[in-house]
């Protein structure tokens, strides 16, 4: 018998994937039976089944992975990275909440953030960068630039890393990829005879190596991040302004919402908490609520 051989998974495109070998070569892959419990980034084990074919048999430990989930479906986009660049834009404008919640899924996996923001050269860039100023306060890194016209202050971020990058549809993400990357992917099609999948290449999520130590992954553009797999207490620990008051509230069980002698609350009175970040907390907290009570069959 074949000794499986250790791979690194670069494109999933849903029922198949794409592995790169201990030759840095790569050959198209598919899972056995109806597991689809691999993704971008994982190591996995192989057994080659023609001369650029090989099946899944084993998905190795995973040291994080980044995943959005509603009531639904779960989505996982990313595993075993460093970094996750969130590119977000002022024209169309971004969503605050849809940042706010890729910061607490990278928050809860532990995983390190960058802020994007894209077209520096819009008129209405400054107002946008006013609006994430309280993001920098609590220790986001804020990157501001025009990805149309120069990538470089981006690249020294990556060095050494292996990089998710996500965000709504229209931030100029795809603009992004191609410079970095020195080519249109966005275009690229020489896999897609061999996984069938057309010119609709993009809409899967892709590695791409910068260099040997250096990799970025794209994802598909989202407009929608669902966190229903977190508890409230992990939501909340997720917010990095909160943690200084952990155990300060009158109530152990605290959840931070409308609690006498909440010290989260009072920090926010105080102007130590942005107040659209507990308010945003609040919100979510109230949402996953709702839908735990009308989904009861719903088990994580």
């Amino acid at each position: 018998m074949t000794a499986p051989i250790k791979a690194l998974v670069t494109g999933d495109f849903g029922r198949e994937y794409l592995v790169m070998l201990p030759d840095r070569s790569e050959c198209v892959a598919s899972r056995k039976g109806k597991k689809q419990d691999v993704t971008c980034g994982d190591e996995v084990l192989i057994s080659m089944t023609g001369p650029k074919a090989a099946r899944i048999d084993e998905v190795l430990s995973r040291r994080n992975v980044l995943f959005r989930q509603d009531v639904w479906r779960e989505k996982t986009l990313a595993a075993n990275i460093d970094h996750a660049v969130i590119i977000c834009a002022p024209s169309p404008p971004f969503s605050p909440t849809f940042l706010n919640l890729c910061l607490l899924a990278c928050e809860a996996a532990n995983i390190a953030v960058t802020i994007m923001l894209n077209k520096k050269d819009l008129p209405e860039f400054d107002a946008a960068y006013a609006g994430l100023r309280h993001l920098e306060k609590i220790g986001y890194n804020v990157l501001p630039i025009s990805a149309k016209f120069d990538i470089s202050p981006l690249r020294p971020l990556l060095d050494g890393k292996k990089t998710l990058f996500v965000g709504e549809s229209g931030m100029g993400k795809s603009r992004t990829v191609n410079n970095l990357v020195m080519r249109d992917v966005a275009k690229e099609g020489g896999i897609s005879l061999a996984l069938n999948a057309g010119k609709h290449t993009t809409t899967f999520t892709r590695l791409y190596w910068l260099d040997k130590d250096t990799a970025i992954i794209d994802s598909p553009g989202m407009q929608s991040f669902g966190l229903f797999h977190l508890e409230d207490d992990d939501i909340a620990y997720a917010m990095p302004e909160f943690r200084p008051y952990f155990g300060e509230c009158k109530f152990n069980d605290c959840a931070h919402m409308d609690e006498p002698g909440c010290a989260v609350i009072a920090a926010t009175e105080l102007g130590k908490i942005e107040a659209q970040r507990l308010t945003f907390y609040q919100a979510l907290i109230e949402q996953q609520r709702e839908l735990r009570q009308s989904h009861p069959e719903w088990k994580r």
